[in-house]
């Protein structure tokens, strides 16, 4: 029972020792424990302030991104749309520079069709020019002692003109 009911004795040295102990540790720990609490807690609270502060500017970012990208789609939208209208400006240049070299090529044919013909006709005329040449001819070299025989010969030689 001695260990339930400890003496007097015993109560005022481990009083003592505990006030000893007490007023070391307040001397020389409780300061600099403390100090480092204090510091520690200056120090959360610090982090916590620059958390708080790095949190508005990734805010202030997301929201800066944001709005470069709805700037980036608009340029995109205007360079596809300035795309989109150069490509039809030169299609349509294209188109209109293929119907003139067709309307000249056109022109060119026509131009050699209209002298290919004149030469024809005129191959034609001297054709013509050769052979009333070659009837005035041969009607003037035979010597016919009457008109109707001249005529019949005319009319014989005005046939196998025809057949040829």
């Amino acid at each position: 029972m001695q260990l339930l009911t400890p003496s007097l004795g015993l109560l005022f040295w481990t009083l003592l020792a505990f006030l000893i102990v007490f007023f070391l540790l307040r001397k020389f720990a409780w300061g600099p424990i403390l100090s480092s609490l204090n510091q520690r807690e200056k120090t959360i609270a610090d982090s916590l302030e620059s958390a708080h502060r790095v949190k508005a500017e990734m805010a202030q970012l997301k929201s800066e991104n944001e709005a470069l990208m709805v700037k980036a789609r608009e340029e995109r939208a205007v360079m596809l749309k300035e795309a989109k209208e150069t490509k039809d400006r030169i299609v349509n240049e294209a188109k209109e520079q293929a119907k003139t070299e067709a309307n000249k090529i056109i022109a060119e044919a026509q131009q050699a069709i209209n002298a290919q013909k004149m030469a024809a006709i005129t191959e034609v005329k001297n054709q013509v020019g050769k052979l009333v040449i070659e009837v005035t001819e041969k009607v003037l070299r035979k010597e016919l002692s009457s008109k109707e025989a001249q005529e019949a010969h005319i009319q014989g030689l005005v046939s196998e003109v025809k057949m040829n």
